[in-house]
C-alpha cells in the first residue's frame, strides 16, 4: 500500500513540477524508470501475498534504478546498447507481477464472492 501512495504521489510530483531532462539522459532515465516500476509491482505483489518488507522495497527501488542506469551508462560509453537489455528484463518482470498481482486480486474476489453465498 505504501508502495501505490508512493507513485501516486510521484505521478502528481510530475505532472505539476516543470522539469526539464536533457535529451542525452533520457535513455538513463527511461531505464531507471521501469526499474522502480517493477519495483512497484513487485511490492504490490508482495503486499498481496502477505509477505512485503519495507526495507526490501526500498533497497530493491532505488538499487534497481542505479543498476538499470549504470548499465545503459556503460553500454552508452562501449557503444553496446546494452539498456535495450533492462528493458526486456524489466519489462518482462512487470508483466509478470502484473500477471500475478491480478490472479491474486481475482482469487480474493472468489474467496469473497464464496463467503457471500
Amino acid at each position: 500500500m505504501i508502495a501505490f501512495f508512493g507513485l501516486l504521489i510521484g505521478i502528481i510530483i510530475g505532472l505539476v513540477a516543470r522539469i526539464n531532462i536533457p535529451e542525452a539522459f533520457s535513455p538513463y532515465l527511461s531505464v531507471a524508470i521501469l526499474a522502480c516500476v517493477d519495483s512497484v509491482f513487485g511490492a504490490l505483489r508482495a503486499s498481496l501475498s502477505k509477505n512485503f518488507q519495507a526495507d526490501i522495497f526500498i533497497s530493491g527501488f532505488f538499487g534497481n534504478a542505479a543498476l538499470a542506469a549504470a548499465l545503459a551508462f556503460l553500454g552508452d560509453k562501449l557503444g553496446i546498447p546494452i539498456y535495450i537489455a533492462a528493458v526486456i528484463v524489466f519489462g518482462g518482470r512487470i508483466f509478470d507481477n502484473f500477471a500475478i498481482v491480478r490472479r491474486l486480486i481475482i482469487e480474493k474476489l472468489r474467496r469473497r464472492n464464496e463467503v457471500n453465498k
